[in-house]
């Protein structure tokens, strides 16, 4: 099921799991599991890139893969995405329980909110600097993104 996750962590209220794969080169993917799902899901890598089919082209069998809460294309700037985090903090209200992430090279800040019927919606919420390789959270569930070419640590903040 999955290509190459590049970062996955839990939400620290729900126990959720949120994976950024990054696909093989058309296509990158957000991931989700509830707290609740017993596991061994097909996230359909090698059969699928995003929801796209890879091998075939076209016309693959899908069934039973569950398909990713969210894709961009790489057509859109973006070539690696970095999975964060679901936001727990208090410094922003309107993204709590949020999941945040970005892409290495486009460089926007994305936002998945979950709804009480279990539909995903995913605005862009900001841009980052490029060449975000990771998130990190402090105790007080406050994220900060890792710059790979500067070396340091960033709290994100609201604007």
């Amino acid at each position: 099921g999955l290509r190459n996750p590049w970062r996955f962590s839990f939400d620290r209220q729900t126990g959720d799991i949120w994976i950024g794969d990054v696909g093989q080169n058309k296509y990158e993917e957000i991931d989700f599991q509830a707290a609740a799902d017993k596991g061994g899901a097909n996230y359909g890598w090698n059969i699928m890139e995003g929801l796209h089919c890879f091998q075939p082209p076209s016309g693959c069998n899908q069934d039973g893969l569950v398909r990713p809460v969210f894709e961009y294309s790489h057509d859109s700037g973006g070539c690696s995405v970095t999975g964060g985090y679901v936001y727990r903090g208090a410094a922003i209200p309107p993204l709590r329980g949020a999941y945040l992430f970005t892409d290495y090279c486009r460089a926007t800040l994305w936002a998945i909110h979950q709804d009480t019927g279990g539909t995903f919606t995913t605005t862009e919420i900001g841009e980052l600097p490029e060449g975000v390789s990771g998130f990190g959270e402090d105790e007080a569930g406050e994220l900060y993104i890792a710059l790979d070419q500067a070396g340091t640590m960033n709290r994100i903040i609201a604007k």
